[in-house]
């Protein structure tokens, strides 16, 4: 496993946007074959643009949100959903930025998305009561 400064904010940002638990089960169960993945996205994604000043969490979170449904990956959709609960977007801000992607993506990829969105928002509520 490696270890830099970047790394090591990248791990800090991933861990408070997207749970300490599922972030170590993505580190700790990584083998040879996926390890060097884990490594890039944490530097790179979650230390080196993460880790930026000029855009919060927040508008983070909302911009993943948008970019993630218009690519239908419905897994980093759920887990991005609960990451930007995580940082602090009220649910009426996801449910825009879903409304957004049914006009500039499309309404199949908003009605996958705001499935998807509903289902995380009730995981998430459930886990933090």
């Amino acid at each position: 496993m490696m270890s830099n400064d970047r790394f090591e904010k990248g791990l800090s940002i991933r861990k408070q946007v997207l749970g300490e638990e599922y972030v170590n089960n993505s580190i700790n169960n990584a083998d040879d074959f996926n390890l060097p993945l884990q490594e890039l996205v944490t530097e790179y994604c979650w230390g080196a643009v993460w880790g930026r000043e000029e855009l919060s969490k927040p508008e983070r979170s909302l911009i993943n949100l948008a970019m993630i449904s218009a690519l239908n990956r419905p897994h980093e959709l759920k887990l991005h959903v609960k990451g930007a609960l995580r940082n602090g977007v009220p649910k009426e801000k996801i449910r825009e930025v879903l409304l957004q992607v049914a006009i500039y993506c499309g309404v199949p990829a908003a009605v996958d998305s705001f499935r998807i969105a509903k289902e995380a928002i009730k995981e998430y509520e459930a886990e933090n009561i």
